[in-house]
């Protein structure tokens, strides 16, 4: 029968030996001296926690000296574990060692009444060694603000003695019979033990009696931590694998016998330690070099060996399995492996195997994430796009419970996953003018066309023309314009709005302003027009038009602000309009109807959100006095309400009231006969309030994998930055050009409080040739 055994020996009274057990054969001497480590003086930085399963989280609880002091606890970043609530309460770990100090205060009420000693006669559990002891603490210790604590303090411990009688005390250690291991592994799992430590080894190939017990547990679903040896030193050549007695383990019980590599606070591998050798793809490391916890007699000591990462790791199960109790024992394990820390060589390798174990990143979620109670897809960082109307808009709060591949439950606060698209570039928009353009007239209608030769493509691209170009050529991009008749005129462009059509055949020649648009001419939002059309009819002193518009809203690229041909979604609007002229005022009235495919206002929500998409009436009103002396006064103002509604398009779920004004001065004749000024202060298309409501699941229970609760929650869309525009604007010829100039301000660009104020200057020149 193979005999495993750990071993201790202890030097002068001032100081400790440590032969690190749990790897049969010999080990590296370290010494420490007794006095309890000092707390560090700067914490590390904790790891920023994830978003948090459906509990209500404790920050700051646990953020205390004791757990600083903690070196396995903060090398594999626990804290996100406890201040989510996860302790290791309720769930029971399995230690097969030498015992437990009965009389400690460290394990008071926590040591399960099954505990049994399986390794002599009429013995309790009581520790004669303090390996056992040392084993437990490190995995389950108490938090009471003093000394150090076990990484999962509040998990019940099933201590299985297993040594053999009288082999404790000596330089040697303790011995272990293999019979008295595979009785505490049966008897673990009829406990219902979720992990069981196994801190010993040997370099001897156990027999078929406990590898029918590691069988047997396994299937069960119990996984078995088990030390991987501390051969590094003595026996290099052999410490290239796992001890025998761990990868006979390993072997037999698959994928839920997890072999324990040690590593220091600097996550370098433990000149001690075996290596994961063979058995990369089942090992994984944790710290193993320092670790304090108290001997049978309630001393504190500091232990170095593979016996001591195994516990860390047992107590890491442990967190999650009462976190996540959904998760099944290979689940459990894959998720270690998955969000262990990359060490030695990229990916799984002989040195590290999985890496070093991370419970802030084993408590993230991990695979595809879905809204609970739905197959709807999610996503952690980003479920909205949101356009210039909305700005910075918070979106208030609107928690819901999310699954991740595991079936994790999670909180999540989709507020916090709106994108914002970043402010137009206007001026360098328009400055751009790489093009051609060619207008004629005949027959009393007007034609223009303005081409940008591309890369790849010709592109008819809207025009911006000179003030006097614009009177005499009445066209832009595009387009035809003439007449029907005395009372009718008409309109057809590419690239163009139809209110900048219907204003075209009022007559209308405004200063070129490049920043300050005007938001009766503009969507209010990203937009590429494909084509539009207008009629302007007489009615006596009363002018009626019609205009109808349709173009995309494309994805933009963040990098390049480019429109990529693919993921447009369209829209359409149809506005009908009425003016007239009183003397030197000019009035406009118009409404329009503004329907989005896709879109919200030009904003993208993900199906999490609900995919709303927007319809929207935009009432107009505008009026133009002429001043004399070349003055006009001009103001206009833009009303809206965008009615939300969600994927089916069945039920509104809320109103958007949209807002849009803008104030020109113009000058005509102010140093040159044909020159033109302007100043424009101009409130871009905002949403003032409102927002859309959603039903989110707020609750969910493991026991049935459900939903157990929904609440309807508002988005709210009103930003809290305003931008204004104020442009001055200047044009007159030159030569036998045209020169330009701009000077502009934006405040809140983009409808975003926090970022700068915009501003600048343009001069620009232009001939024909």
């Amino acid at each position: 029968m193979a005999m495993m055994r750990n071993t201790i020996g202890i030097g002068a009274a001032s100081m400790v030996v440590l032969l690190l057990a749990g790897c049969g054969g010999g080990g590296r001497p370290a010494t420490a001296s007794t006095p309890p480590p000092t707390t560090p003086t700067a914490p590390p930085d904790p790891t920023p926690s994830p978003p948090g399963f459906a509990t209500t989280p404790a920050p700051g609880l646990y953020d205390t000296p004791e757990y600083f002091a903690t070196r396995g606890a903060v090398s594999m970043n626990a804290l996100a574990a406890y201040e989510q609530g996860a302790t290791g309460t309720g769930v029971t770990i399995g230690v097969i060692d030498s015992g437990i100090d009965l009389q400690s205060p460290e394990f008071e009420n926590r040591i399960s009444a099954a505990s049994r000693d399986f390794g002599g006669t009429g013995r309790t559990i009581d520790d004669i060694s303090g390996h056992g002891t040392a084993v437990a603490f490190t995995a389950a210790g108490r938090n009471n603000d003093v000394g150090t604590h076990g990484v999962a303090f509040d998990a019940t411990l099933l201590v299985l003695r297993a040594d053999s009688e009288g082999t404790c005390g000596g330089d040697d250690g303790c011995t272990f019979g293999e019979r008295a291991i595979a009785s505490s592994l049966d008897l673990a799992v009829a406990q219902g033990a979720r992990v069981v430590n196994i801190s010993l080894g040997g370099a001897d190939v156990p027999g078929s009696t406990f590898l029918s017990a590691v069988q047997r547990a396994t299937a069960a679903g119990v996984i078995i931590v088990i030390a991987a040896g501390n051969e590094g030193v003595d026996d290099p050549a052999t410490a290239v694998n796992p001890e025998p007695f761990a990868t006979a383990a390993a072997s037999r019980g698959g994928n839920l016998v997890v072999i324990s590599g040690s590593v220091g606070t600097d996550d370098q591998i433990s000149d001690f330690s075996n290596r994961a050798g063979s058995y990369a793809s089942q090992y994984l490391t944790a710290l193993g070099e320092s670790v304090r916890a108290p001997n049978h007699e309630g001393d504190p000591y500091l232990w170095s060996g593979t016996s001591f990462s195994a516990p860390q790791i047992s107590g890491a199960i442990a967190l999650l399995a009462q976190a996540f109790p959904n998760l099944t024992g290979a689940q459990l394990v894959q998720i270690l492996y998955n969000s262990a820390r990359d060490a030695g060589a990229a990916g799984i390798d002989a040195i590290y195997g999985r890496g070093v174990l991370d419970l802030t990143a084993a408590f993230d979620p991990q695979g595809s994430l879905t809204v609970a109670g739905t197959a709807v897809p999610v996503s952690a960082t980003s479920n909205a796009s949101l356009s210039a109307p909305m700005g910075d808009a918070a979106g208030a709060s609107a928690g819901a419970i999310i699954l991740d591949g595991f079936s994790r439950a999670y909180r999540m606060e989709m507020a916090h996953t709106l994108s914002r698209q970043a402010p137009s570039l206007r001026l360098t928009n328009g400055l751009r003018d790489e093009t051609r353009r060619m207008a004629a007239r005949f027959a009393g209608a007007t034609v223009a066309v303005t081409i940008r030769p591309g890369m790849d493509a010709t592109l008819i691209e809207r025009m911006t023309l000179r003030s006097d170009d614009a009177a005499r050529a009445q066209a832009l991009a595009a387009s035809v314009a003439g007449r029907l008749g005395k009372r009718t005129q008409f309109a057809l462009a590419a690239s163009e709005t139809g209110a900048t059509l219907v204003a075209r055949l009022r007559g209308r020649a405004d200063a070129a302003f490049l920043v300050a648009a005007d938001p009766l001419s503009q969507t209010g939002f990203t937009s590429d027009v494909a084509g539009a059309a207008a009629l302007r009819r007489a009615f006596g002193p009363w002018n009626v038009s019609l205009s109808a518009e349709t173009g995309a809203v494309p994805d933009r690229d963040a990098r390049t602000g480019r429109a990529p041909d693919a993921g447009r979604d369209r829209y359409h609007r149809l506005t009908i309009g009425l003016d007239r002229d009183i003397g030197p005022l000019a009035l406009s009235l118009a409404a329009s109807r503004l329907s989005e495919s896709g879109t919200l206002l030009g904003a993208r929500f993900s199906e999490a959100l609900g995919a709303a998409r927007g319809d929207s009436w935009f009432v107009d009103a505008g009026a133009r006095l002429a001043l004399g002396g070349g003055w006009t006064l001009v103001g206009t103002t833009r009303q809206g309400w965008t009615q939300a509604r969600l994927a089916d398009g069945t039920r509104d779920a809320g109103t958007l009231r949209t807002t849009g004004h803008a104030i020109d001065v113009t000058r005509a004749g102010l140093f040159h006969r044909h020159d033109l000024a302007g100043l424009r202060i101009a409130q871009p298309l905002r949403v003032a309030r409102g927002g859309f409501d959603l039903d989110l699941p707020s609750a969910y229970a493991y026991g049935t994998a459900s939903v157990t609760g929904w609440t309807t929650q508002r988005l709210n869309l009103a930003p809290r930055g305003r931008e204004i525009d104020a442009e001055l604007s200047y044009a007159r010829p030159l030569g036998t050009g045209w020169v330009a100039g701009n000077l502009f301000y934006r405040r809140d660009p983009g409808n975003i409080a926090a970022l700068p104020d915009d501003m600048g200057a343009a001069v620009r020149f232009s001939a024909a040739f």
